[in-house]
């Protein structure tokens, strides 16, 4: 096989590496193409290109981290990560983390560590690999990367949220709820929220957003069952899909451009967190993005005339 037949083979596996270390797909796509150059501009060729092109991704993940952490520390609002539709990389063996480790959840406790953390903690825990391998990616000892995968999962372990396991279930609430939320049936929705449900809006300065997370399944059930029958008036549509391995929807205007996208957190039975990702630059990899503001001017009309 040539250099981009091994390449095309890896190119999954490697954005998945990239996207967990960073949190955002357009940095995940550039940090893969990276490596292509990387790759190709080689004099020598790699007696392993599965190691030298998870080595190579994993220590430009962590550079443009160490970048990313100041720009976030000065966001507007909430971070959320860009939200992923469907993870490239399958592996039967390890599908429960993968699922795991993708979720908003997840990322967003990921956020907590170190670059180095948890780039050796990605590749550790989430694709099994080995320590000497770690070692090389990330230019350590062996020994510093254990340390580092301890300390690690000491992090992740203290907050982890652990969520509905029961595929089937989980999508029986979604469809539930995003029926109710379609209908404005502000009871029905209460009904399938936990008492201290959250949700919370990333719009990054770009869009509006919530001006604070709402609090309480009284609260987001009315704040639901208001706004989205307001926005099904003006023309937007909701569309069900997994978001981050979990149920969630991707809201289009009525020329189909991408509004936001919203993820659900589901325990026993109950949605325990809504994120929506309103900030337009996390959501140009889902399709052309709509004038989230414009939209929210029909809203304001919409009451108005109400």
């Amino acid at each position: 096989m040539d250099r981009t037949g091994e390449f095309e083979e890896l190119r999954p596996l490697l954005f998945s590496i990239a996207y967990r270390i960073l949190g955002s797909v357009a940095e995940a796509e550039d940090a893969v193409q990276e490596t292509w150059l990387r790759f190709s501009a080689s004099p020598v060729r790699p007696r392993s290109a599965r190691a030298f092109l998870s080595a190579t991704v994993t220590r430009l993940s962590i550079d443009v981290l160490r970048s990313a952490r100041v720009r976030r520390e000065a966001y507007a609002g909430p971070w959320f990560p860009e939200p992923l539709l469907a993870d490239p990389y399958e592996d039967p063996e390890r599908s429960a983390e993968l699922a795991d480790s993708v979720s908003m959840a997840a990322l967003l406790l990921l956020e907590r560590l170190s670059p180095l953390e948890r780039a050796v903690f990605v590749l550790r825990e989430v694709f099994d690999f080995g320590f000497p391998a770690i070692a090389s990616a990330v230019d350590r000892s062996e020994a510093a990367c254990r340390q580092l995968v301890v300390r690690a999962r000491r992090h992740m372990a203290e907050d982890r949220p652990r969520f509905a396991a029961d595929r089937t279930e989980r999508e029986r609430l979604a469809s539930r709820f995003f029926d109710a939320l379609r209908e404005g049936d502000v009871g029905g929705l209460r009904d399938l929220l936990a008492a201290d449900v959250s949700m919370t809006g990333d719009g990054g300065g770009k869009a509006p957003r919530l001006a604070r997370a709402v609090q309480g399944a009284g609260n987001v059930a009315r704040l639901l069952g208001s706004v989205f029958p307001a926005l099904a008036r003006a023309g937007v549509v909701c569309e069900p899909c997994e978001v981050n391995a979990g149920p969630g929807a991707v809201f289009r205007d009525h020329e189909g451009r991408v509004l936001n996208a919203l993820a659900l957190d589901v325990l026993d039975g109950r949605v325990q967190t809504i994120r929506l990702v309103v900030n337009p630059d996390k959501l140009g990899h889902l399709g052309p993005v709509a004038d989230a503001w414009a939209v929210h001017r029909a809203l304001r009309a919409d009451r108005a005339r109400r």
